[in-house]
């Protein structure tokens, strides 16, 4: 039967042009939606971070080593983030009387063959020639791939007259313009008109920025240079020009004793990279010695900061020495002060760890399992990581509240990293002929984050049996913050609330 239609059931006068107002509004609504989501993605870049620690026991790298238990070669993060502790054995001569750069240097060496992969990967990366002695000649280092490492030159006596300095060799891996990543990088619309709190990226503020990134260490390093021979750099020419081919630049390396840290971006990365600084705290003998504490890296990447932290706890499997480990994060949190550079926007770039946005914690925090030998080894070889993660002590003081509040650890599904017998895949324990010699195995060596915007992919440990530990990686992708001329920071809750008003007929907004 067929319905007639009634007046109910008829379109009220002007219905039909509300609805097609209605619509249009609906479309450029999601029009202008498209375009803030757009925005706002080509605002946040997502990155890739690689980050490695490793105790290697106090050993020296040779040539031969490969680092793919630290650094897989497939691996093709922007940001690669390396620490290691005992690059050199902690006696006295090297905690109390002077470090020796030359581990470091090797270690270097092999992260550029491994990152930048030069053609010649058979060449002697450690080739180098002896540094001039007072009595001897000058000759010119030719830095580069097989560049020079530090060589102590000795009187008759045996005493060390020179050893050429880290710093400098690390120069031929950074990128041209190094002095730029201490500088402020905040776009100029963010900068006050105040020379105290504006950006030393601003044309009228970068002598200044130059005269006061000087120090006296870059002063003796530059009478060092002018006696060897070297550009203003540090390098020889031809160095220069083969670091321009890298496709990752050595941003931060920093030694403490056996504590080193080195971070490695690519090359497109290094422009928008300011604000470097470094940081070291001294948690070792009388509580403030370089054989244990951490070296901390502040940085900022477009407009979002970070911090990495490479660390050395305090040591020991005796009832109550985690919380000396406890009091040595506290401590390390406490005084790790960066120097002011600039403010932003009305607020400090970062000057305390936990002030950054995005914080990554590495090293070897030496937490032991609360298990006696003899059950942690029952579990180990049943592979029950669940059982033997609850003994964990970090896992257990995290809990409590007693450390790291508020930080975040990927779960652990791969065995104990301490304490192997050496080139052995067996634990220190089995091969021990004494109770005193023998440690429990434990998860030393591990890697904590802090913020939003950040998430880990991966957690797992490499299998080189170079030292009594083994290496631990973690791979991050993070957001960093870009603001340039094409992309500005504005409130995306006002934009979507004023277009779903729009989507009202006219007549229904003033009611």
């Amino acid at each position: 039967m067929a319905v007639s239609s009634s007046p109910s059931c008829r379109p009220t006068p002007g219905f039909e042009a509300s609805l097609s107002l209605l619509l249009r509004r609906r479309r450029s609504f999601r029009l202008r939606l498209g375009e803030m989501v757009a925005e706002l993605v080509d605002s946040h870049s997502p990155l890739g971070i690689f980050v490695s620690t490793w105790n290697v026991g106090g050993k020296a790298p040779t040539a031969e080593l490969k680092l793919d238990d630290f650094l897989p070669a497939d691996d093709n993060s922007d940001i690669y983030v390396l620490g290691f502790q005992e690059i050199v054995p902690l006696n006295a001569g090297n905690v109390l009387v002077i470090e020796d750069n030359e581990p470091a240097a090797r270690w270097l060496a092999l992260i550029n063959r491994a990152l930048n992969q030069p053609a010649d990967t058979d060449a002697d990366i450690f080739q180098h020639r002896p540094s001039p002695s007072l009595d001897s000649t000058s000759s010119q280092s030719t830095p580069g791939l097989d560049g020079p490492f530090s060589n102590r030159s000795r009187t008759a006596s045996g005493s060390i007259i020179f050893q050429k300095s880290l710093k400098s060799i690390r120069k031929s891996y950074m990128p041209s313009q190094r002095k730029q990543l201490k500088f402020c990088n905040c776009p100029v619309e963010m900068a006050k008109k105040s020379y105290k709190d504006a950006c030393f990226r601003c044309p009228r503020l970068q002598a200044y920025a130059n005269e006061m990134d000087s120090s006296e260490e870059d002063e003796l390093e530059d009478k060092l240079n002018d006696i060897f021979g070297l550009n203003d750099d540090g390098v020889t020419s031809s160095a220069s020009a083969s670091r321009d081919q890298l496709k990752y630049n050595l941003i931060s390396c920093k030694q403490m004793v056996g504590i080193f840290v080195t971070v490695w971006a690519k090359k497109e990365l290094v422009q928008h990279i300011g604000h470097l600084r470094t940081s070291c705290v001294g948690r070792g003998i009388m509580g403030y010695l370089g054989n244990k504490g951490c070296i901390s890296v502040s940085m900022t990447l477009y407009q979002t900061s970070f911090c990495f932290i490479c660390s050395h706890l305090a040591s020991g499997e005796k009832e109550g020495d985690e919380l000396r480990r406890n009091l040595d994060v506290l401590e390390i949190l406490r005084l790790t002060q960066f120097r002011r550079i600039c403010r932003r926007a009305g607020r400090r770039i970062p000057e305390k760890i936990l002030d950054h946005e995005r914080v990554i914690w590495l090293g070897d925090l030496n937490y032991r399992i609360s298990l006696s030998y003899e059950d942690t080894k029952k579990l180990l070889t049943e592979n029950n990581w669940d059982a033997l993660f609850e003994k964990d002590q970090l896992n257990i003081q995290r809990a409590s509240g007693s450390v790291f509040k508020g930080w975040s650890e990927e779960k652990i599904y791969f065995a104990p990293t301490y304490k192997y017998s050496c080139n052995s895949d067996s634990y220190a324990g089995e091969t021990a002929t004494s109770k005193k010699k023998r440690r429990t195995p434990a998860w030393c060596d591990r890697i904590l984050w802090h913020g939003d915007g950040i998430a880990q992919l991966s957690y797992f440990r490499g299998e080189s049996q170079f030292s009594d530990h083994r290496p631990v990686c973690g791979t991050f992708i993070v957001e960093a913050e870009r603001l340039d001329g094409k992309s500005k920071r504005r409130s995306s809750n006002t934009n979507i609330r004023i277009g779903a008003e729009e989507l009202l007929p006219t007549s229904d907004k003033h009611n």
